[in-house]
């Protein structure tokens, strides 16, 4: 009898705390954000990830009458801002914007990272994508990815690329390239787009890989030549330039992608209502302008397709990383 009645206790204790639980979350939710809200951009200032955050902060500081800063924390090839919004409160007072580059580091750093990718972090928002292009210096004597590909056949190891380093997605880009093409290209890493661009017009490097947005004003001002892009559709930004995949190398595709998150854990009240936020923020005709602007467009995705989409790119990136036993540098 008194066995019935602990277990009556136990059993109506933890339904009492699982409601209570329940209505907290429900509180704070309704009540958030009641102090200041802090996105981290694990990158330096400049650039689109540094535009992607001050957007952000920018409009949702007006929506909500209250404080949101962004704190560029870089270093450790992103890892220092991603584990500092791994390790914050479920709170939503924390978010972490999150390019590419996020679903590479576990193939790149194994169980050195010192977070979980997947399990450590809930997805806001995929704000929206860009494409790499691939251009050449201008005395190259290539100007299509047919010629680019026999001509690196015959002289293998010739021709070298340039990148932003081990696991971006320029060098990520050539990786696939490579190893769907049957060619080999020596990596010359830099530490950052500008000097990597530079040496494409200097000479000193022969090709690469680069998102639209880096290298567009070089582009359009005829100091490299464009060969392709990496999108499954041209660029409106350069509509005669064709896909690597149109032309020649089919089912290539890389899509640039930029989001926001949280540390896993966050009541999906919130969740919700900033992805709903959010997307009608970046919908806005101004803002959709000063994303194109920067060749980037609108995706303003659920949580649950940016979470599905980060797996499928953990997946596809991993391989890469795999087959081309990609190290970091």
């Amino acid at each position: 009898m008194k066995n019935d009645i602990f277990k009556t206790l136990l059993i109506a204790l933890s339904t009492t705390l699982t409601m209570a639980s329940g209505l907290s979350a429900t509180v704070h939710a309704q009540t958030y954000p009641d102090h200041a809200v802090k996105i981290v951009v694990p990158y330096t200032p400049g650039g689109f990830n540094d535009t992607l955050g001050r957007i952000s902060s920018e409009k949702l500081s007006k929506l909500w009458n209250q404080s949101v800063v962004v704190e560029n924390k870089p270093g450790g090839n992103t890892t220092i801002g991603n584990n500092l919004v791994a390790k914050a409160p479920a709170d939503g007072y924390t978010m972490l914007v999150s390019p590419l580059p996020f679903s590479v580091l576990p193939a790149l750093y194994g169980d050195k990272l010192p977070y979980d990718s997947i399990k450590d972090f809930q997805p806001v928002i995929w704000a929206g994508s860009a494409q790499n292009v691939l251009a050449i210096r201008n005395n190259l004597p290539i100007r299509s990815i047919k010629e680019l590909i026999d001509y690196a056949k015959k002289n293998p190891g010739k021709l070298n690329y340039g990148s932003t380093g081990s696991g971006s997605s320029n060098h990520l880009s050539m990786e696939l390239f490579m190893g769907m093409t049957g060619t080999k290209l020596v990596h010359i890493p830099f530490k950052g787009s500008a000097p990597a661009v530079a040496a494409l017009m200097g000479g000193d490097t022969d090709i690469m890989f680069d998102n639209i947005p880096n290298i567009m004003a070089q582009l359009k001002a005829g100091s490299v030549t464009p060969l392709a892009v990496t999108g499954l559709k041209r660029s409106p930004i350069f509509p005669d330039v064709p896909t690597v995949a149109e032309a020649g190398v089919p089912g290539y595709e890389v899509n640039v992608w930029f989001g926001l998150q949280m540390p896993a854990g966050t009541p999906k009240a919130i969740v919700n209502q900033v992805n709903q936020q959010l997307a009608t923020i970046y919908k806005s005709e101004e803002v959709t302008k000063r994303f194109n602007d920067q060749g980037v467009e609108v995706v303003a995705s659920t949580p649950e397709e940016f979470s599905n989409m980060i797996k499928s790119e953990i997946a596809k990136w991993g391989k890469v990383v795999k087959d081309a036993d990609i190290k970091i540098e």
